[in-house]
């Protein structure tokens, strides 16, 4: 198959490399210095927890043009910037898209490639299970087992399943498909944003995040407050286990994430302030609409905010 990876950070780098393995055509979109390395030295990824490099070769484009053919494309990208992509989507003739990260707009932009696109759109959302930061060159991964998406389409199953699991058969990647996949990613959020906007506030320096108790305090309290925001706008809490822990267990939860804290691989972990921002934003809309009271999530808010 020939498939595209749109996007060569840390999440596009280790999708790449999977399909790689799997015997595929593999293009990877990347501008920059990111281009030169890729060209330059290969796909170079340290796999943190299971202790090995690999190097692969692929192939690299800094643009895509609307000729340009592919059996899938994943668009490996934060959710600050998949607006500027979507134009650049809609106008490519390929018609199977997989839009993987952070992201609160899927209907808006299912919805915009439908109205734009040069070719008909069939559309899935997905987030990928892996961590981990770009430095040096190279690619340092955090992952449990060989990787997993959580994957599904907003309109039912995904028209293009049997695109996707030839993609991945002969890897031991696994598509997790999941029929509520715009709730799970909103759910995702609410666990994302508290805690990056912490990590954020001490400048990921994990010591501190560890010792401010306030903080951490206020970090459960607040994902708590939003998953019943998103309770009383209608969206269902997937998976509901998750949401019962947190808001039934704060004390157990606060000492786990104190504890994943001290560990030298939570330092691995990426994030931009200008993703966390737009979610920020995001929620904020949400946040309006509903009428349960955030005080929690809105100290945290502030103190970043200043911080930043």
């Amino acid at each position: 198959m020939n498939i595209l990876v749109y996007g060569a950070g840390v999440q596009g780098s280790y999708l790449a490399y999977v399909l790689v393995k799997g015997g595929h055509d593999v293009t990877v979109l990347a501008r920059g210095k990111r281009a030169e390395e890729l060209e330059k030295e290969g796909l170079v990824i340290r796999h943190y927890l299971q202790r090995k490099t690999t190097i692969d070769r692929v192939r690299v484009i800094r643009r895509l043009e609307s000729s340009d053919a592919y059996d899938l494309i994943f668009v490996m990208m934060k959710y600050s910037d998949f607006g500027a992509v979507l134009p650049i989507l809609a106008e490519n003739i390929s018609r199977h898209i997989v839009l993987v990260g952070n992201n609160m707009d899927t209907y808006a932009m299912q919805d915009y490639l439908s109205k734009h696109g040069q070719s008909p759109k069939q559309v899935a959302f997905g987030f990928q299970a892996t961590a981990g930061k770009r430095t040096d060159g190279r690619v340092i991964c955090i992952r449990g087992g060989h990787g997993e998406m959580i994957i599904g389409g907003l309109d039912g199953p995904i028209p293009f399943r049997s695109l996707l699991e030839q993609a991945f058969m002969r890897t031991k990647y696994k598509l997790s498909y999941h029929d509520q996949i715009d709730a799970w990613l909103k759910n995702h959020m609410v666990l994302v944003v508290p805690m990056n906007m912490v990590i954020l506030f001490h400048g990921f320096q994990m010591k501190q995040v560890v010792r401010d108790d306030r903080r951490m305090r206020q970090l459960v309290a607040g994902m708590g407050e939003g998953f019943r925001v998103l309770d009383s706008l209608g969206y269902p809490l997937t998976p509901p286990e998750q949401a019962s822990w947190i808001t039934r267990y704060p004390n157990l939860i606060r000492w786990a994430l104190k504890i994943f804290f001290m560990l030298p691989v939570s330092g691995l972990i990426d994030g931009t302030a200008v993703e966390l921002i737009a979610l920020n934003e995001a929620f904020a809309e949400w946040r309006a609409r509903s009428d349960v009271p955030t005080p929690n999530w809105d100290a945290l808010e502030a103190d970043w905010l200043i911080q930043s």
